[in-house]
């Protein structure tokens, strides 16, 4: 009889933990989203985004430097603004640190790091790098996503990804 409460009771304990945990995982995202809203500067910027990849397998060991002195990567959550842009962004020097994102699209949201400038297409404002773009693009087939919203953040303690 005592072994069955000691099992009830670590049962409960367990239960009660996972209960706990994904309470705390919801009103993690609910903070972080509308802290991203707070965060924004007001200067939203509205046009078209595109995905880049400059990585060429063996012209440089572990991808190219990006303008904020990053090597390119993939499968992080990046993105590179247009040239005439930059200065929205803190101006993306070589060597500092990047400066993050909100961009809304296709009806979904996330945090990207701006760490690399381009001089990209007409009417194109932001280029994703691949991660990012199958966020918005599962497929690739669209090749371009119009009416992409990038809000600027303030500060530099973001967590990069989806948002809420």
């Amino acid at each position: 009889m005592m072994l069955f409460r000691s099992s009830a009771a670590l049962c409960g304990a367990l239960v009660a933990l996972a209960v706990s945990v994904t309470v705390a995982r919801g009103e993690t995202r609910g903070v972080h989203s509308s802290t991203v809203v707070d965060a924004t500067s007001g200067n939203a910027l509205v046009g078209a985004a595109s995905m880049y990849n400059p990585f060429k397998p063996g012209k440089e060991e572990g991808g190219p430097r990006t303008a904020s002195g990053e090597r390119y990567d993939p499968s992080a959550w990046t993105a590179a603004i247009k040239t005439s842009l930059r200065r929205r962004f803190g101006g993306v020097p070589f060597g500092v640190r990047p400066k993050f994102a909100l961009v809304e699209a296709v009806g979904k949201k996330v945090i990207v790091k701006i760490n690399d400038v381009g001089p990209l297409r007409p009417g194109r404002i932001i280029d994703f790098n691949e991660r990012t773009m199958r966020h918005f693009d599962p497929s690739l087939e669209l090749g371009v996503i119009k009416d992409v919203k990038v809000s600027p953040l303030s500060g530099d303690n973001w967590t990069l990804g989806p948002v809420g």
